[in-house]
Formats: structure tokens, sequence, C-alpha cells
């Protein structure tokens, strides 16, 4: 994306997060051209960036939508995604999001407990509904990721075993109030191996003919998401021998493939523009502080991730140093013992590869607004969220004041 971003910055302020659409196009018609030799979906995963731009963007495409809220869920919706394209996973969910989401009729839930599985049985009794549902199948593969990210093992929260899941699905042909349409697997995020995806996809394709055998005839085969991206110098999965290995695993199968990818499509879109406030030196340790922090994108404190970092000036003469905002926490850092040159206040900052699970995450800790988004796209720049402001943040607690 190259971009005038200290136009952008006079434009909008910073802290800033800027979005290239064309690439997310980009992105969505690779990923969909690797598959076009077998039905699919492509279910974007809404939490890897949840603005309704992004999302109606994605839309307009032709992608469904993967969601672990039913705020999400309602996100889609609102901008125009079909309840039919809408999957809706996690670990946790109440009755009440049950309900909503049976009462709008999407696609499918996405059950990861023997226990979860009971409630939405009874909801949709309750309701007089059947309730089509998908069953996450945890392969106990491990993805090579980062711990944090990583879905597909035992030691993980997600999905349930092949034996469990064989019980789920019969007892879901049992019953009057569920319909087992789907399967689904998400091993985990920022994936660079492709043995891991193509191991577990097959486990799960063996599954499916298992229950095929004894007529549980299922719809759609939910591969999961979780397609790597070059945060620094990562070898990355092509996405034709993705498709390919995934459809390997899938012969004599007549069902759908949805993939949901979320980092894949929208990772590389974004910049993190900051601006120095002041350099400090404490003995020999050199701070460069920025007005962006942890608050507004916390990847590099909770994960330890790395951002590529850009200071955007001439200056030549670099050193080691800590790029950090102005939270009160030694964890409000984009890196530390980087090398950047020599700053002075108003110098810009990039930081890269910042469109998924960074805006998302931002929280008004410090009571610090969240800062505005802005799409880029042929050229043009528009706003697709204001910066807060003050008034913002208290309103949903002014009015409680004693």
């Amino acid at each position: 994306m190259s971009l005038n971003f200290k136009e952008l910055a006079n434009k909008y302020g910073t802290p800033l997060y800027l979005y290239d659409f064309n690439h997310i196009t980009n992105q969505y018609n690779e990923l969909k051209t690797a598959f076009r030799a077998r039905k699919s979906l492509v279910a974007y995963a809404v939490k890897a960036n949840s603005n309704l731009s992004v999302i109606k963007h994605l839309a307009n495409l032709g992608a469904g939508a993967d969601c672990v809220s039913i705020g999400e869920v309602k996100r889609a919706i609102k901008v125009g995604i079909a309840p039919y394209k809408i999957i809706f996973s996690g670990v946790g969910k109440i009755d009440e999001e049950i309900r909503t989401a049976l009462e709008l009729d999407i696609l499918m839930i996405n059950v990861e407990s023997d226990a979860e599985l009971q409630r939405v049985e009874l909801i949709a009794r309750e309701l007089g509904k059947t309730a089509r549902i998908s069953i996450r199948v945890n392969p106990n593969i491990d993805p090579q990721t980062h711990p944090y990210i990583s879905t597909g093992l035992h030691e993980n929260k997600f999905g349930v075993d092949i034996d469990t899941a064989k019980r789920m699905y019969i007892q879901c042909k049992n019953s009057e109030h569920l319909d087992p349409v789907g399967i689904h697997c998400h091993i985990g995020s920022q994936l660079t191996q492709l043995d891991p995806i193509k191991e577990s996809v097959k486990i799960v394709a063996d599954l499916v003919r298992n229950l095929k055998a004894i007529n549980i005839e299922l719809s759609f085969m939910d591969i999961g998401g979780g397609l790597g991206i070059v945060y620094d110098n990562e070898k990355l999965i092509d996405t034709n021998e993705y498709a390919q290995s995934v459809l390997e695993c899938m012969f004599g199968l007549d069902i759908t493939i949805v993939c949901e990818p979320g980092r894949f499509l929208v990772g590389n879109c974004g910049t993190f523009l900051t601006k120095v406030l002041y350099e400090k030196v404490n003995g020999e340790k050199r701070f460069v502080i920025v007005d962006g922090a942890m608050n507004d994108l916390i990847r590099p404190s909770l994960y330890n991730a790395y951002h590529r970092i850009e200071v955007l000036n001439d200056n030549k003469e670099f050193s080691s140093c800590n790029l950090v905002g102005p939270v009160c926490e030694s964890g409000d850092f984009f890196g530390k013992n980087i090398e950047l040159p020599k700053t002075q206040h108003n110098d810009l900052v990039a930081i890269y590869s910042a469109g998924a699970y960074c805006f998302t995450m931002a929280s008004n800790y410090n009571t610090r607004g969240k800062v505005a988004e802005v799409a880029i796209e042929d050229g043009q720049d528009r706003l697709i969220r204001k910066r807060e402001v003050f008034e913002d943040i208290i309103a949903l607690e002014e009015e409680f004041i004693k």
C-alpha cells in the first residue's frame, strides 16, 4: 500500500488505522479461485476485523461470515450477508445467543461440546424449531504456531474428540430438533505449515465417510481458517497447494467446502499510524514514546508479536530503542530492543500488518478513546469509524452518577 502517510495523518489525526480494501479484494479472489473446482463458501472470520465497512466490502465480494458472538452475527446481517451464509461458532454461547441464532435462521450453529448440544436441542424444542448444527472436531494435531492461537490439540478448549463427535452425530440423527448438516475443524491461526492442515482435514474427511456409512449425510465440511500472513519473513502456504491438499482428502465426497479466513484476508491490508511525542534516555536505555498505545494495538504486549516498524523520516542515525506508548503499564510497547533512527517530535511511525486482531482487540484502558479507521480503495480514502471522544467513552455511565 503506497500512501501519503503524512497527508492522511494531517487529515484524520493520529493514532490511526488505515486499511487497503484492494488488498482485501485480491486476497478473497485468490482463495475463492483456489477452490473453484468444488462448491465452496468463504466465510470471513469477523473477529479478525469487525468494522462494518470491512464486512460489507467482503459481503459485496460474495463472502459469508464466521461469527463467535451473536453481536458478530448481527454485524454480518446488518451489512447484507444472508443468514444462509452465516456460521455461529464459539465454546461458550449463552442461551439467548443460541435462541437468537435459531430465530435468525442462520446456516448452522457450530457446537463445541456435548453439554452445548444439549442446550441447543432444548432451546430448539422450546422454539418449535430444528437447529442446523455442525460439530467442531478436535483432531489433536499440533499446528506449529503460537500457543495462544493453537486450537487443535486436546489441551486446548476447543472442539471434541473423534469418538465424542460420533456419539453426538448419532444423537442428532435421533433428535427431532437437531439437523446435523456440517462438520468443522480449525487447528489454529497464523499457520505456515501445510502438513498439519492436511493431516487434520484427512482425519475429519474419514469421519465424514464413517458417518455416511451409518446414513448420516453431511452437506458442509468446514476446514476452518488460519492461513498465515507475512509479519517478518515467514514463508507462506501457497493457496493453490492448500486447496489441492484439501481436495485430495475429500475424494468421493459430495460436500460443500467452507473455509474461514480472517487474518489471511485483512492482516496485511492494515497499517497503524502513530506519531512520536518525544525521546527519553534512562541511563543507556533509549525510549521512543509515541501517541499510540497498547490499548490501540495490544498484540506485541499480549503475544510478544512482531510487527514491522518504520519511522518515516530521512535520518540515517540508527540505534537500539524501545518503541513505547503513554499507557501506565510496562507492557505498553510495540517493539523492544529494535533499531530505529533518531526521531523528533511529530515524526510519523508506521506499524505494518495491522489489519487483523488489532483494532478489534482495542479498549478504552486509561480512558483513551478508540482511534479512527480509514479505508483506502482505488486511491481514495474515506473514514469508516470516527475517533472516539471523552463523551463517547462515558456515555453508558453518565446517567447513573449519584
